[in-house]
């Protein structure tokens, strides 16, 4: 199953959404949300007028953002997973039949209003796009976050490299990820680090810091986030997604 394939079916939008907007597993918290605070944590006094989420996926972080800022926009490459976020945000409430044993499912309904979100409806835009292709008009942000992302795309460090001009001085980049590079969503060449490099181990925060420094500091950073994703009822991916938080330099 090509990587496009794998995002654009049903069984693997239930499980985002049931990881967006269902219940909290093996007591870890809401990772979209908690990645959303982290961001808004960092402000420290910086202006809060757009931000973007990229990789936006079921769009929560994109809706947990817009608590704070003025106008948010949640950009992804499955229409499929778009479509549903403008389905949410039109209904007011996210419906999927969550997988539970073999063909059996139960069907969950979580509305925004629960969550407190559905008063910032009106203050996100969802697009589908290409992370590492996007759209002229996207820019002039406070805040990008890109979590789960840069280990699934064909090609980081164009995503890296353009990135920088959408973002304003002093701005900040947010990019969390469990830094699981894997062949069948991005070349080995691209990898931008968990290989050795000189005969030395480059990590992906090596990668990371050799492609942001010319223009990025490191701000906060790094640390783990916790998420799991329910695949059923008796299985999980427990996982660990690497925080670090980059301010944009003037000039």
């Amino acid at each position: 199953m090509s990587n496009t394939e794998y995002y654009e079916s049903n069984t693997t939008l239930a499980q985002y959404l049931e990881f967006h907007f269902g219940e909290s597993w093996h007591g870890e918290g809401n990772f979209p949300k908690e990645l959303a605070d982290a961001a808004v944590a960092a402000l420290d006094g910086r202006p809060t007028r757009r931000a973007l989420d990229v990789g936006c996926a079921c769009g929560r972080t994109t809706l947990e953002l817009a608590r704070y800022f003025d106008h948010v926009d949640g950009v992804d490459y499955s229409h499929r997973f778009i479509d549903k976020c403008r389905e949410v945000i039109r209904d007011g409430v996210a419906r999927y039949a969550r997988p539970e044993e073999g063909e059996l499912v139960s069907y969950q309904e979580r509305s925004l209003a629960s969550m407190g979100l559905q008063p910032y409806t009106n203050k996100v835009v969802f697009h589908q796009g290409d992370a590492c292709a996007l759209d002229p008009e996207l820019g002039g942000y406070d805040v990008v976050v890109a979590g789960n992302l840069i280990d699934r795309l064909y090609k980081p460090t164009a995503f890296l490299d353009s990135i920088r001009s959408r973002i304003n001085d002093l701005g900040l980049l947010v990019i969390a990820s469990p830094y699981t590079w894997l062949e069948d969503h991005t070349p080995r060449e691209e990898w931008l680090g968990g290989y050795l490099k000189d005969g030395q181990p480059y990590t992906t925060l090596d990668g990371l810091t050799d492609a942001l420094s010319p223009h990025f500091q490191l701000l906060a950073g790094p640390r783990s986030l916790p998420f799991v994703i329910r695949e059923t009822r008796n299985k999980y991916q427990h996982s660990f997604s690497e925080l670090t938080i980059w301010e944009k330099l003037p000039g």
